[in-house]
């Protein structure tokens, strides 16, 4: 699992975090994902590492600016899950 954290200029509402967290869900294989306009993030649990540009690309389509992408292994935290 591998957890990407997108840096999005121009969300200015939660219509836009949707019209973000749906074009990831329709043109990627994600798990979870989730936007926040105040942050300007977009961070995306997915099986397998995206592909960066195929990001970029995604997210120009939608009218906002992609500043940054950081990815890591994704690491479960919770009450059961050290």
């Amino acid at each position: 699992m591998t957890e990407t954290i997108l840096k999005i200029d121009g969300m200015m509402c939660g219509m836009c975090e949707n019209h973000v967290c749906d074009t990831i869900r329709n043109q990627f294989t994600v798990k979870k994902v989730s936007a926040s306009h105040t942050k300007g993030i977009a961070t995306i649990i997915s099986p397998e590492p995206l592909d960066v540009e195929a990001l970029r690309k995604a997210i120009a389509e939608t009218g906002y600016e992609l500043k940054s992408v950081e990815s890591k292994p994704y690491e479960k935290r919770g009450l059961f899950h050290r």
